[in-house]
């Protein structure tokens, strides 16, 4: 089953120096883009991290510090990157969770101004986590029938997720849910459902340190005031806000907080 498009989708994968948001940095980005009359187009690119690639991580992906040396530094190529995924929505295979984080920090860093979260998000990981729970390679291996080979290749996980998205289409479909005694409903070939569905939380920052509660007012969802209303806390420990500020946080985190901040204000003065 081919996409229902509205507006152009982005497929990406992200190989890093690590697994932490704040901290770590891309090593080699792949974007695939599909338009709505289902052309496509690719962007593949190693990027200098300015850092050591840890041991750990070259196991992982095959990327090591001789292999960047030469190549642009993120700050080089971010307004390259944002043009190409401008007006376009987002999908990948953990990208709810580590890629669209990541790579929204590494636009902050290089003071390119671009807001993700305008974006819808579909994360395959999510769909089939929630279908059927298990890995990258098992999920192309079980809705594609074929053996992926070599995982943790950018471009081959970008296709790769792709394809499985594609297939999940058909493996739960309408006709297919009939088929199967409707014990699953089945999923909906537009972004903005994908979108929903591919979502375990209300975030409203990535790294989900600031979360919608059930009535819709955005709360901390971490330590001593989890739970509690972030304009309340700012208002009743005023130095809380610059404890965030200058702590390990996400910049998106901190962007979305000095945002609630004037916010709070501009609606007391």
């Amino acid at each position: 089953m081919e996409l229902n498009l509205k507006n152009p989708l982005v497929f990406l994968d992200l190989e890093t120096t690590g697994i932490n948001i704040v901290t770590d940095r891309i090593v080699e980005i792949a974007l695939l883009k599909i338009l709505p009359d289902g052309k496509q187009a690719e962007k593949l690119m190693l990027i200098n991290p300015e850092m050591p690639i840890p041991a750990q991580s070259s196991a992982i992906h095959g990327i090591k510090d001789e292999d960047v040396k030469d190549a642009p530094t993120f700050k080089e190529v971010a307004k390259i990157l944002a043009k190409f995924v401008e007006g376009c929505d987002l999908a990948g295979f953990n990208s709810n969770r580590f890629d669209i984080p990541l790579l929204s920090e590494e636009f902050l860093r290089a003071e390119v101004d671009i807001d993700l979260k305008k974006r819808k998000f579909i994360d395959v990981q999510t769909i089939f986590h929630k279908m059927e729970k298990r890995t990258l390679g098992a999920a192309y291996e079980f809705y594609c029938n074929k053996e992926l080979e070599n995982a943790h290749s950018a471009m081959v996980d970008t296709v790769a997720t792709y394809e499985v998205l594609k297939s999940q289409l058909d493996h739960y479909s309408a006709a297919e849910a009939e088929a199967r005694g409707k014990k699953f409903s089945p999923l909906v070939n537009d972004v903005d459902k994908l979108s929903e569905f591919s979502s375990f939380d209300r975030n409203v920052d990535f790294a989900g340190r600031i979360v919608y509660n059930s009535d819709g007012v955005e709360v901390f969802n971490f330590g001593k005031h989890k739970g509690k209303p972030v304009e309340q806390v700012l208002r009743e420990e005023p130095g809380y806000y610059g404890w965030m500020l200058n702590g390990e946080f996400p910049l998106y985190t901190k962007k979305v907080l000095t945002a609630i901040r004037l916010r709070a204000f501009s609606n007391n003065g």
